[in-house]
């Protein structure tokens, strides 16, 4: 099943602020093991194998993780663990990646399989699958190719791509023309997606040549085709670390949604076959861990009277006890502890930005 004209490049840069306390500054979401014995990033790294050779494999990260990361990825050359040395969003990414696979593969044929590091997958083989059938359409079609999740609920939290008509192929994969991208929506626009039938969530999972990725930023970033191809002359000369120092300081904060993906036509849409979960905050949980008779998910100690639909995780030193208590979110670290209304998730990054307006609140971020 192994392809070596196949690279898979894991974007593994993000702080995962919605995670405090556990996740810090110094150990991200993608280093804690959230969900199993494995970390987000472990598991990652594991669904693409063997689909896709090890040394194929790259993780672009914050320059302050590339050393922890190069120690829990030990299967995978150090080198292939790259810090970018500023956050500039995930545009920059794209083109650093796709500079350095296209020094690697010495050829414009291979495929690139972008991934975020925070997915939870369990339908493995379905996902490989999947993959190896976008991966086909992809170099057959010159097209970008994007996984897009059947929505489970009206949700705020994803970006959406309306589908247009189903495309004839040879696979158990199904494939629709995108008509769009749409940005994360208010709860309204969110409920008129899903009541008209033909709108997916935006899962973030892209795949393409890089051919037509390296085309696609020629039409309409020609910035990000002038940084990738600096970025494969650096890789070629082993100095990429001096390129990426010099491009970063001088290019915009953008996603690769707004900077491409919003303006190319020709992009397909693979419906998602295999479950898929996005965990993106302490409620994700939910997904995830099997809560106890009260709807409590609980990770840790805990006893209740009378509490129920928490979201608890302590460790099993810690007991967390709650009478006449619901709705909240409550984690327990060694040095902090948070108490949250569970609607209220998506305003802990919130809560971390005031920690870091205030000189004496730093130690916690």
């Amino acid at each position: 099943m192994e392809n070596n004209n196949f690279y898979a490049v894991v974007m593994a840069g993000g702080k995962g602020e919605r995670f405090w306390p556990q996740s810090r500054a110094n150990h991200p979401k993608q280093l804690l093991r959230l969900i199993g014995n494995l970390t987000l990033l472990e598991q990652t790294v594991e669904r693409l194998k063997p689909l896709v050779p090890s040394e194929n494999i790259l993780i672009i990260t914050n320059q302050d993780y590339v050393a922890p990361m190069q120690s829990l990825l030990t299967n995978l050359p150090s080198e292939n663990i790259i810090g970018e040395p500023i956050g500039r969003d995930t545009a920059p990414c794209v083109a650093l990646a796709a500079g350095i696979v296209r020094a690697k593969a010495e050829n414009d044929d291979a495929i690139m399989f972008l991934l975020p590091a925070d997915h939870v997958i369990r339908n493995v083989q379905a996902m490989r699958g999947e993959l190896e059938d976008c991966a086909k359409l992809a170099g057959d079609k010159n097209s970008i190719v994007t996984i897009g999740v059947n929505p489970a609920s009206a949700s705020t939290g994803y970006g959406y791509i309306k589908c247009g008509e189903q495309l004839s192929n040879g696979t158990n994969t199904k494939f629709f023309k995108s008509l769009g991208f749409k940005e994360k929506p208010n709860i309204e626009t969110a409920g008129k997606f899903i009541s008209g039938g033909n709108y997916k969530w935006n899962s973030g999972m892209f795949i393409w040549s890089i051919r037509t990725i390296m085309d696609a930023f020629k039409q309409h970033a020609p910035h990000l085709e002038a940084m990738a191809k600096r970025f494969t002359e650096a890789s070629l000369q082993n100095n990429i670390e001096r390129a990426m120092a010099d491009e970063y300081k001088k290019c915009d904060k953008i996603s690769i949604d707004y900077a491409v993906m919003e303006k190319v036509e020709d992009v397909i849409v693979a419906e998602c076959s295999f479950d898929w979960d996005d965990v993106g905050s302490w409620t994700s949980l939910r997904n995830q861990v099997r809560p106890d008779e009260k709807n409590n998910v609980v990770r840790g100690l805990f006893e209740n009277i009378d509490s129920a639909n928490n979201i608890v995780v302590s460790d099993a030193k810690h007991l967390i006890a709650a009478i006449d208590v619901e709705d909240l979110i409550v984690v327990h670290t060694d040095d902090a502890t948070l108490v949250c209304n569970a609607k209220s998730a998506q305003r802990i990054k919130e809560l971390v930005h005031n920690l870091g307006l205030n000189p004496e609140l730093l130690k916690f971020l």
